[in-house]
């Protein structure tokens, strides 16, 4: 199974990752699946699209969760995301109505974030892979070394990065992060079993804007429609 295509600063930073036992070990179970005619997403040749979206001297966000959708159509390489003719996931469709809290900005009107990844926010998923109907059916293979490894470059090679940790899967990362570098937005899991519990008027999105603002970056366009 060859490597799919990632963008170069990526590669160079992670390129020691790509030569370890571990991830032989995911090349080869994922090429086990494929000849049992096992459903896979995102394609493989997809997997590493969250990182050419935004390149690794680029990044000034980081979104985290757990594994792509794992209904046909909806899965994705960045986290939360469908692609514009998928019909909004419940835990997306929070997201848009804390937006509309927060900024008062309409859901927009397809739910692809690209545009989003596009303004350096980077949107990646601990397992890379799941199979279909069967969330979290790949978290063991992934291990979540690969991932963890990219969030610790990050945390250890750049500063004043901002971690989004919505849930308590994705603040478990908290312990790879340098807090006296980055800072880190924590809030409940916005699906509908947690949303109600502070993830609804925490303003992750004028929050963000404000710290960048402060870094004297430019701020993240949300208004996309």
């Amino acid at each position: 199974m060859v490597l799919p295509k990632i963008e170069e600063s990526r590669k160079k930073e992670l390129q020691e990752e790509f030569k370890k036992p571990y991830f032989l070990e995911i090349k080869n179970f994922l090429e086990k699946e494929k000849t049992e005619w096992k459903t896979i997403y995102p394609a493989w040749k997809d997997v590493f699209s969250a990182y050419d979206s935004t390149p690794f001297n680029q990044v000034k966000v980081v979104i985290i969760w757990q594994d792509p959708y794992h209904w046909p159509w909806q899965a994705h390489w960045l986290c939360f995301s469908v692609l514009p003719w998928v019909k909004q996931p419940p835990s997306l469709k929070n997201i848009f109505k804390e937006l509309k809290n927060d900024l008062d900005i309409e859901s927009p009107q397809d739910w692809y974030l690209q545009k989003r990844a596009e303004q350096w926010v980077f949107m990646i998923n601990a397992s890379l892979t799941v199979r279909r109907w069967e969330p979290m059916s790949h978290s063991k293979i992934w291990r979540e070394m690969f991932t963890d490894a990219t969030i610790k470059t990050l945390s250890d090679k750049k500063e004043w990065l901002i971690f989004v940790l919505w849930g308590a899967f994705a603040q478990v990362k908290k312990s790879i992060i340098d807090t006296n570098r980055h800072t880190i937005l924590e809030a409940p899991h916005p699906s509908p079993f947690s949303a109600n519990r502070g993830f609804f008027w925490s303003k992750p999105f004028s929050t963000i804007n404000k710290i960048l603002k402060s870094q004297w970056k430019r701020e993240i366009n949300r208004d996309l429609n």
